[in-house]
């Protein structure tokens, strides 16, 4: 099957996570089939499903028809096995406990067809890890959707080493699909996406143990600083549109005031040490040198329409 496009899916796990997961594949016209702990949960969920549809269209936020797609291609199962049983790709979208996951995984296994690709949602859990409940682990791998489902558009695909990387393409080809955008990452806790916010929060909150802001006013730096530029630009094009040697130069106050754990990476000091110093000279991590012109206008442009957006929407009503 994993040489042919995926055409049939299965959920298991209806709640937020994996209804929203459910809800976007029924939106791109893909038969999708959602199973939960029992009958009466799936089908509870199937008409949450179905009424939060409706309100996000009615609200603007599905396009017209979305509502539809969802009534016409979204199923509740009757049994796991019902669920499994013919389904191209299942998601497992279960609590992030792998004594919870791990038996699930196995049930799915014994129930699935032999070519039918087997994916984790887990946020953090080492893939391989979950792979030691899989009789024949290659055909498994995770696949990261983010809450909520139906609005944040990326996803990170992790493969252990056991997986045959033939599954990987029918699934970027599902994600490309429901209109979201995969990363292939490496299958360490925490992957990319919480690695990387855990350690801001740690940070954060490292900020407010030491008195240097209030929670409330870290948030606020955040959401109107930096944060305020990553709808757009990664890290590393941040830092080479903004200098790689201003970065080296900054790492070095850092690692006078915060010691080694602040200093300079390797890996940036070598690009400066070489002349490659981002958009300015040389190139960097991912932007090359050269005529910055449409790239500043980009810039200029995202930023002041997100302020647009903001000023619209008006402030978060915490």
């Amino acid at each position: 099957m994993s040489e042919q496009a995926i055409s049939k899916v299965a959920v298991i796990g209806a709640g937020y996570m994996g209804g929203g997961i459910a809800q976007v594949v029924a939106m791109a016209q893909i038969p999708v089939v959602i199973f939960d702990a029992d009958v009466d949960s799936t089908r509870r969920h199937h008409a949450r499903i179905l009424t939060e549809a409706r309100d996000f269209e009615q609200r603007g936020l599905f396009a017209p028809g979305s509502v539809q797609r969802v009534e016409k291609y979204l199923s509740a199962a009757d049994s796991f096995e019902a669920a499994v049983g013919d389904a191209d790709f299942i998601e497992e979208a279960v609590f992030e406990r792998p004594d919870v996951k791990g038996p699930v995984l196995a049930r799915i296994e014994a129930a699935a067809r032999p070519d039918a690709i087997i994916g984790s949602n887990t946020s953090t859990l080492p893939i391989a890890e979950l792979a030691a409940f899989l009789t024949d682990a290659s055909r498994f791998l995770g696949v990261h959707f983010s809450n909520p489902a139906p609005f944040i558009p990326g996803v990170e695909l992790i493969a252990h080493t056991g997986t045959d990387e033939r599954h990987l393409p029918p699934v970027e080809a599902l994600i490309s699909a429901v209109g979201k955008q995969s990363a292939r990452v490496v299958d360490k806790a925490g992957f990319v996406l919480n690695r990387l916010q855990y350690v801001l929060l740690k940070e954060a909150i490292s900020l407010v143990e030491e008195g240097i802001a209030t929670p409330e006013d870290i948030d606020t730096v955040v959401r109107t600083t930096f944060g305020f530029r990553l709808p757009f630009f990664g890290p590393f094009a941040i830092a080479d549109m903004a200098g790689l040697d201003i970065y080296r130069d900054c790492f070095t106050t850092f690692e006078k005031h915060y010691g080694a754990r602040l200093a300079s990476p390797k890996m940036l000091t070598d690009l400066v040490d070489s002349g490659h110093l981002g958009l300015k000279q040389g190139g960097g991590f991912i932007v090359e040198a050269g005529d910055s012109s449409a790239l500043v206008a980009y810039r200029n442009t995202a930023y002041a329409r997100l302020s647009q957006l903001l000023d619209e929407l008006g402030p978060a009503p915490f």
